[in-house]
């Protein structure tokens, strides 16, 4: 379409979006109907130039709440790179529902000096009228959007209340019946689920079960999504073994809301007195462990690893029969995949005591080599700028004393970059620091 003698093109760039995948497939979606009436309007706009680009900007599938959206982002990156002068839509609920993404979307589109209409709903963005009807109009999508998750929301919870299947990744020893809704017991399947019970009520541990499944080279469930990809498969871990292990589905019942239990439609696997005595043993191995331990109390929570297992080492709070509790560091890889390693669990109160050691060469709080560097090497030291904060009278030992377990991690963590086990010996990589890493002998540190 060539544009009026002496006036510049307007290019205008389609966005349509549906929430749903479904009617996708057919040769007339509700993406092609968006698509024509904004080609349509664009056309009715011809004395002024418009034109329409020929890229296609379509989400099917994605919601409107947030802007996770492949099609959306391609549409931003050519209005940046000033590809677009105008973004048509069909309404303005299929741009966006949520009125905070829709007001940093136009300011982002004033930056750049691009345009919007909504050809269903007629207004003018440039007066002050125009862009109130906008936020009027955008409250109620965002409005409707809110209603439609609590509809769904609360239409899960009454189909679980009646022990339905209600959706979600398909579930070892089960099938779905796609015309009936409901699950079907695959009876090989069936016997994976049961063998996983009754080794851990003999072993009493996840680790043995999981050597166990992969001695016998059993796998996970293998299923083809309805796109036709395939997924599962893979090796057990200890958390598939522990789901397993605690999915009431097994025993004829679905969990609701709050994990109230209710009785489902699909046939149990397994006895209910099974079920209850690997519930009782879980629970009884678990209840000295704090289960979401705070990084705070924890200063390398983020730059430790394993050297040999190339895993990030997480913190392990222990609690003795005593009540006392004691702090771990341990590697990922030993604790997920039941991966024996050299590191395995290391006690953090030595760990950290050798790390702030090495890295402040026996004078706390007192950088590498700033006791004997002249005054300008001293101020670009690492820490110095965290030193200076406390004053000039403080000296270092006294700066230390004074800090919390979180203000010595966060210093800490600003001097170093990564803190690596590896077989007895501690290899420390400090920030600005071109040098070679220093280490030192870990052979006196406590393990599990």
């Amino acid at each position: 379409m060539s544009s009026p003698a002496g006036e510049r093109a307007v290019r205008c760039a389609i966005y349509t979006r549906k929430s749903t995948t479904e009617g996708l497939q057919s040769d007339f979606n509700t993406l092609d109907a968006q698509r024509d009436g904004c080609q349509y309007y664009i056309q009715s706009q011809a004395h002024l130039g418009w034109t329409a680009s020929a890229r296609r900007y379509d989400d099917g599938g994605f919601t409107g709440g947030n802007l996770d959206r492949p099609a959306l982002q391609r549409l931003l990156d050519d209005i940046d790179r000033g590809e677009v002068d105008v973004v048509v839509v069909y309404k303005v609920d299929r741009f966006s529902r949520s009125l905070l993404d829709f007001a940093r979307l136009m300011e982002r589109f004033e930056k750049r000096g691009v345009g919007f209409v909504s050809i269903s709903q007629h207004f003018d963005t440039s007066t002050s009228m125009g862009r109130l009807m906008l936020n009027v109009l955008l409250s109620f999508a965002q409005f409707e959007r809110e209603l439609i998750a609590e509809r769904t929301r609360d239409k899960v919870l009454a189909a679980r209340r009646r022990g339905k299947w209600t959706g979600g990744c398909p579930i070892l020893g089960y099938a779905v019946d796609h015309r009936r809704h409901r699950l079907r017991v695959i009876d090989q399947e069936a016997e994976v689920v049961v063998l996983v019970f009754e080794l851990y009520l003999r072993l009493r541990s996840l680790d043995a079960v999981v050597a166990e499944l992969r001695r016998r080279r059993l796998k996970q469930k293998k299923y083809k999504t309805r796109e036709g990809v395939r997924r599962g498969g893979g090796d057990w871990t200890r958390n598939t073994v522990y789901t397993v292990l605690r999915n009431p589905l097994y025993v004829g019942k679905v969990r609701g809301q709050g994990g109230q239990l209710h009785r489902g439609e699909q046939a149990a696997i397994l006895d209910e007195t099974i079920f209850a005595a690997a519930g009782a043993c879980l629970d009884a191995r678990t209840t000295g462990r704090t289960r979401l331990p705070r990084s705070d109390d924890y200063m390398l929570a983020g730059i430790l690893r394993c050297g040999p297992c190339e895993s990030p080492m997480a913190p392990c709070p222990v609690k003795g029969r005593s009540g006392r509790r004691y702090r771990y560091y341990r590697c990922r890889a030993h604790q997920q995949h039941a991966k024996r390693c050299p590191t395995g669990m290391v006690a953090a109160d030595v760990l950290e005591t050798a790390v702030v050691s090495q890295v402040f060469r026996g004078q706390v709080l007192e950088p590498p080599g700033l006791a004997s560097a002249t005054p300008r090497a001293a101020a670009a030291a690492p820490g110095t700028a965290a030193l200076a904060s406390f004053g000039p009278a403080a000296g270092p030992h006294d700066v230390w004393s004074t800090l919390s377990v979180a203000e010595r991690g966060r210093l800490l963590r600003s001097l170093v970059r990564e803190v690596r086990v590896e077989r007895g010996r501690l290899r420390i990589a400090l920030r600005d620091i071109p040098a070679g890493s220093p280490s030192v002998d870990m052979a006196p540190l406590a393990r599990a």
